[in-house]
C-alpha cells in the first residue's frame, strides 16, 4: 500500500467515525502528498513521505511555538494536535541511546574527532538510519561526540 492510499483510507475511516480535526488533518496531508507527486512526476515513495511528514511536523511545531509568543494558546494546542496525529505516519524511531552509540563506534573506528569530521559522520549515519532517526537528533549527537 502507497503512503498515498494509507492516508486515503484513513481519510474514509476518520469521515466515518467524525472525526473533524483527524480528517481535516489528514485531508492537507494527502493535497501535500499530491502536490509532491505532481511536483516529482512520480509517485511519492516511503522516503519522500517521511520527509514531507518532517516537514509538516516541523510547520505545526514552529507554528504552535509563534502561537504561544503571541499569546493564543488554544491555537497552540490545536497545531500540536495536528503534529502529534501526523507523528502517527513517521516509523519507529531510533533509540538516542542507539543513535548515539553507533556515532561514537563510528567516530572510533574512523579515528574522527573535531568539527570537521561532521560531514563524514552525518552522511554515514543518514544512511545507517535513513528515516528511523531525523537529521537533527543525529547532527546534535555528533556534534557532542565530535567535541569529546
Amino acid at each position: 500500500m502507497t503512503p498515498q492510499q494509507r492516508i486515503e483510507s484513513d481519510v474514509k475511516t476518520a469521515l466515518k467515525a467524525g472525526e473533524k480535526e483527524r480528517l481535516g488533518t489528514l485531508r492537507m496531508l494527502l493535497a501535500d502528498l499530491k502536490n509532491e507527486r505532481i511536483r516529482a512526476g512520480a509517485e511519492v515513495d516511503e522516503a519522500g513521505f517521511v520527509t514531507l511528514l518532517r516537514k509538516a511536523i516541523k510547520q505545526r511545531n514552529d507554528a504552535a511555538e509563534g502561537f504561544r509568543k503571541g499569546d493564543r494558546e488554544e491555537s497552540a494546542a490545536k497545531e500540536e494536535r495536528e503534529a502529534a496525529i501526523l507523528e502517527e505516519y513517521l516509523p519507529e524511531q531510533a533509540d538516542e541511546a542507539d543513535v548515539r552509540a553507533a556515532i561514537e563506534k563510528f567516530v572510533a573506528d574512523e579515528g574522527l574527532s573535531g568539527p570537521q569530521a561532521m560531514g563524514r559522520v552525518m552522511g554515514t549515519m543518514i544512511k545507517k538510519f535513513g528515516a528511523s532517526a531525523d537529521g537533527g537528533t543525529i547532527s546534535r549527537i555528533a556534534r557532542q561526540v565530535l567535541a569529546d
